[in-house]
């Protein structure tokens, strides 16, 4: 692995003297106590302002401050106007735009496209206070605030949105977010690492437009420059013939022309293909690059959206990754290898800033339901190598697991003990984007910088994983040990195929851990499904319930699984979705509350539900075709399996078994999935929900299956830097 300049080891600017505020300022009277005459980083967000690590611009703010630069933030801005976004005057550096800890169209859209009526980002939980695609407004916003100032954009809306990518909400493939933004540099994944190198160099006087050799950040250009080696991504992964073949025997028009309705269409006018190095030296690979297919082409032929997508993931990995470029008209949208992982001391100091852990003060009492959420939370890790297809964490975060030392993450539950108002004893979660990946990695370095799997866990756990579970176990030992802490519960989603692989984190949890219910997510039960999901099979969860309910037991515990499943995910039919209802009543789960699968930009889920193939193949125009559940109605009746129990679906599943031939599970037996009658008060054939509490786990036994959809919700919000 390729080692990084330590973010600590910056010379601090000169800004430093004015020492730390207590919360970064939003408003110039803010300024002024301060003492400072203007910022040189004013950070646009779409959450309002908690001064806390799991929010993104809290953590962005607060490393930037600690490199000496003043930072102000301007939360929540009303973007009908510039006005709001020069409130606090005119940035010396840069503007630093984000839609906030979730992609404003996740943010604000149901996957069936209606309006949220709520926003947990937002004081009193109110909606609509940011705009569809906040990036893009925010950037162009701020660019008529103050003309010539940088632009930089990041966050996850950024980051998901880096490249052409499928928009579920308009149903075609838009253009990278940094042209329609008309901003400077995007910034993606975690943005710690990539914000102090920028920071600085616009501080000492470099120009944004040279900044363009920076890991993790993407830009524009006319052309390649001199010394770089191009490659065809195609050479890499064919898709298929790109153009039609030409006949040598035609003459004038008919040069090239299509010979026959058997061969490929021509690519579009605009895409240019030219075939370029096949192979590149190991010592050359620093100056080569991948060339894509264009936005104009990827937006005009399915097949290669998903070639795009499989290019994408496959040159993900830090240590071998390449640049890529994608052409947009007349420029290049330029991407940069990813972002290096933070180093360990890196990531406790990050995480050990002098965060207020509250609200800014000028929202009052009134109340940020995110904030509630995790403020008597911890963040242990970073990144998932699950690479679970509908997921974003991959794709921002990465699959290299960034880890804090045990020793900071307790200091960090002493500061919640001690500072955090309301604290009665109980850390409500120890995690990140998954529970239990704490300080897993590859065995080999030289291994680990040379794959290109898209998951260290599927189909099989890899060989070369560690996966010792020995050091969470410790620090979840050390953790309730500490004086005054009473309880420390898990909340973030279990990977339960690696917990199985070690009984004794098994047993910690459910004996120490669980506070009645544990959230585990098996998403599907069918092959077809968790093929396209890359998940485990049922089997894993079987293993991991038995051990969980084994410990749970000696422990005297009564305690429940509660499953997350998807409802229309890429892969799915309606027997298989028929087979997870029988198997929902045979284990006695109703779910209260479902969703169904919402194609988020730049995943791989997203490229099968667009193209129909399967980009964890080699793509090519007669690989494997994926069944996309699409359309309102198939989407309701999916989602309707998953809430079998509910009056209002009954119609619309009596007449789905009828038509699969499976009438037979129409009545009032132990083994039939629904009644024949209809109840008076029901609605009938709704698939909306609405019915009262979920049961499980046996007579009057309260709990709630809540269904995520796409891009997961994790149980904290994301830190979408």
């Amino acid at each position: 692995m390729q080692t990084a300049r330590d973010i600590t080891g910056y010379r601090r600017h000169w800004a430093e003297r004015f020492g730390t505020a207590p919360f970064l300022p939003m408003s110039r009277a803010e300024m002024d106590v301060l003492g400072w005459d203007s910022c040189d980083v004013v950070i646009v967000t779409g959450d309002a302002y908690v001064d806390h690590p799991s929010f993104g611009m809290a953590i962005v703010g607060r490393v930037l401050e600690a490199q000496g630069f003043r930072v102000g933030i301007i939360a929540q801005p009303d973007w009908h106007s510039a006005a709001p976004f020069a409130a606090l005057g005119r940035p010396n550096l840069f503007f630093g735009i984000t839609g906030g800890n979730m992609d404003s169209m996740v943010n604000r859209y149901t996957a069936e496209r209606r309006i949220r009526s709520d926003d947990a980002y937002t004081p009193g939980g109110a909606g609509g206070k940011r705009p569809d695609r906040s990036v893009i407004v925010y950037a162009q916003r701020a660019r008529e605030a103050f003309r010539d100032v940088p632009i930089v954009i990041g966050g996850i809306e950024a980051s998901l949105r880096r490249i052409a990518h499928y928009d579920y909400w308009s149903e075609k493939v838009r253009r990278s977010v940094l042209l329609d933004a008309k901003a400077d540099l995007l910034v993606y994944g975690n943005g710690e690492r990539q914000l102090c190198e920028i920071a600085h160099r616009l501080a000492g006087g470099e120009p944004i437009g040279a900044i363009t050799d920076v890991r993790g950040t993407a830009f524009t250009r006319r052309a390649t420059p001199a010394g770089w080696i191009e490659i065809d991504s195609t050479h890499l992964d064919a898709p298929g013939p790109l153009n039609a073949p030409v006949d040598p025997y035609a003459m004038g028009e008919r040069a090239g022309a299509t010979p026959g309705p058997a061969a490929a269409a021509p690519a579009p006018a605009a895409e240019q293909v030219v075939r370029f190095v096949r192979r590149v030296k190991n010592a050359d690979r620093e100056r080569s690059l991948i060339r894509m297919p264009s936005h104009e082409a990827v937006a005009a032929d399915p097949v290669l959206y998903a070639h795009a997508s499989r290019i994408l993931h496959l040159e993900s990995n830090p240590g071998n990754a390449r640049a890529l470029v994608q052409r947009h008209g007349d420029l290049d949208v330029w991407l940069n290898p990813p972002p290096l992982p933070l180093s360990t001391a890196e990531m406790d100091w990050v995480y050990e800033r002098p965060y207020a852990r509250a609200p800014h003060p000028v929202y009052g009492k009134e109340s940020i339901p995110a904030w509630k959420m995790i403020r008597f939370s911890v963040a242990i890790q970073r990144g998932c190598f699950g690479g679970c297809t509908f997921c974003s964490i991959t794709e921002h975060e990465g699959r290299i697991i960034q880890s804090r030392s045990e020793d900071s993450v307790l200091r960090e539950i002493e500061t919640v003990r001690d500072t955090v108002a309301g604290f009665t004893g109980v850390i409500s979660d120890l995690g990140g984007p998954t529970a239990n990946m704490y300080r897993l990695a590859c065995k080999s370095r030289e291994i680990e910088s040379a794959c290109r799997r898209p998951s260290c866990v599927y189909p099989g756990i890899c060989p070369n994983l560690d996966t010792d579970h020995a050091p969470l176990i410790r620090l979840y030992r050390k953790a309730r040990a500490l004086p005054g802490i009473k309880k420390v519960l898990i909340a973030s989603g279990v990977r339960y195929d690696l917990a199985i692989e070690s009984p004794a984190y098994v047993k910690e949890l459910a004996q120490h851990h669980t506070g009645g219910y544990l959230k585990i997510a098996p998403e599907a039960l069918a092959e077809g499904p968790l093929s396209k999901m890359m998940k485990p099979g049922v089997g894993a969860y079987d293993r991991f319930k038995e051990l969980f309910d084994r410990y749970s037991k000696e422990a005297g515990k009564e305690q429940y699984l509660i499953p997350y499943f998807i409802a229309a995910h890429p892969g799915t039919s309606d027997r298989d979705m028929l087979e997870l209802a029988l198997w929902l009543k045979r284990n006695g789960f109703r779910a209260d509350q479902v969703q169904a699968f919402l194609p988020g930009p730049m995943a791989t889920a997203t490229a099968m539900y667009h193209s129909g193939k399967n980009p964890l193949k080699r793509i090519t125009r007669a690989s494997e075709d994926v069944l996309i559940p699409k359309g309102l109605k198939v989407r309701r009746l999916h989602k309707a399996f998953l809430r079998y129990h509910d009056p209002d679906n009954w119609p619309l599943l009596r007449e789905a078994l009828r038509r699969m031939g499976r009438a037979d599970l129409i009545g009032n037996g132990r083994q039939q999935l629904i009644p024949a009658y209809q109840p008076a008060a029901a609605r009938g054939g709704s698939g909306s929900g609405g019915a009262a509490r979920a049961r499980s786990g046996g007579p009057d036994k309260p709990f709630r299956t809540q269904h995520t959809g796409l891009p997961r919700t994790p149980r904290r919000p994301p830190r979408g830097r």
